[in-house]
């Protein structure tokens, strides 16, 4: 019997600790509604003590965390510059520190050297009239690992849908709401002068690694194959010139000399046309002079017929008139009976 109240005992607290757990990740914003909405952040211009960072975000809790030891009472703030979508998580580059003051209000001397002593910097983050704006509710200290969470997918989806220019991912964090905010304007007046050096450095490399690519690949005006992919080529490109440079010399030639260069062509083609006239109209008589013999050798032919079948005459006279028509039938024809 104590067996079994012993388990039930183990039951309960194993329910008792979900159910504490449970209402501990609920009441730190785990259903929190999150509304995303475009137009002045709720935070203005503020000056900050910071420490800029290189690495995955999720290695920034330490930087929070001796931030909040020099100054416990302060917001803390964020910024991260890179998207870990598209640039390695070891080489995303952000910036943690404290609020030191907003708005027109002057730091904390002392603060400031404070902070300065343990190697932060002081900047001054601008301030912007249109931004994508968040909040969430800041209730345990668990609410800091469950607003990423809960915010940046949301964010990302809102920026990515009505196609918005906007970055860097600013973070300030108060002791009741965590504030997220993504500049539309002054984007760069974000960047620290560490991030401005290293958007510096990778300009200057990517122009070194194009300038390497053009003389590799020989991508430059006296090179004949271009390295750009859609080229025209050569060819079309040789034939363009041709009829561009022949058009120019057309038009650069005076009116004289086109006519007169008009004139010769007309000459050529007439004679051209006229030697092949003559050529037909000779060979059209040679023709001719060939149906005449074809049509008087007929005519010689019908009448060597109508010879052979006339009557002989009888005796010596027949006799002579039979010779000379044999005579006069085989007399050659002149030009003057044609």
């Amino acid at each position: 019997m104590s067996d079994i109240i012993l388990v039930l005992l183990v039951l309960v607290l194993l329910v008792c600790l979900v159910v504490t757990v449970g209402g501990f990740v609920l009441y730190s914003g785990l259903l929190c509604d999150v509304i995303i909405k475009t137009g002045p952040p709720p935070v203005k211009n503020v000056t900050i003590a910071y420490k800029f960072r290189e690495g995955s975000y999720k290695d920034c809790g330490a930087a929070y965390t001796e931030s909040c030891s020099i100054g416990p009472k302060l917001s803390t703030v964020g910024v991260f510059y890179d998207d870990p979508k598209q640039r390695p998580a070891e080489k995303c580059r952000y910036v943690v520190g404290s609020v030191l003051c907003e708005g027109e209000e002057k730091p904390d001397e002392e603060l400031q050297k404070m902070y300065e002593k343990f190697g932060f910097k002081v900047f001054s983050l601008p301030e912007v009239s249109h931004a994508v704006t968040t909040s969430f509710t800041c209730t345990t200290p668990l609410s800091h690992v469950v607003g990423p969470y809960r915010v940046y997918p949301r964010l990302a989806s809102y920026i990515e849908e009505r196609k918005l220019c906007a970055f860097p991912t600013i973070e300030i964090c108060s002791s009741d709401v965590i504030n997220y905010m993504v500049p539309l304007s002054r984007q760069t007046d974000f960047f620290v002068p560490e991030m401005k050096e290293e958007v510096k450095t990778d300009v200057k490399e990517e122009d070194s690694d194009e300038d390497r690519g053009t003389d590799i690949t020989g991508a430059d005006s006296h090179s004949d194959v271009s390295s750009v992919s859609g080229g025209v080529p050569w060819d079309s490109r040789e034939t363009s010139l041709a009829a561009s440079t022949a058009a120019s010399l057309a038009s650069s030639l005076p009116l004289r000399d086109v006519m007169d260069a008009n004139e010769d062509i007309k000459h050529r083609d007439n004679s051209e046309r006229g030697s092949n006239e003559s050529m037909g109209s000779g060979s059209s008589f040679e023709e001719l002079d060939m149906d005449q013999e074809e049509q008087e050798e007929g005519e010689e032919r019908e009448e060597k017929g109508d010879g052979d079948e006339a009557e002989v005459p009888e005796g010596e006279d027949a006799a002579r008139e039979a010779v000379e028509l044999v005579a006069e039938k085989k007399k050659p024809v002149g030009d003057g009976d044609e």
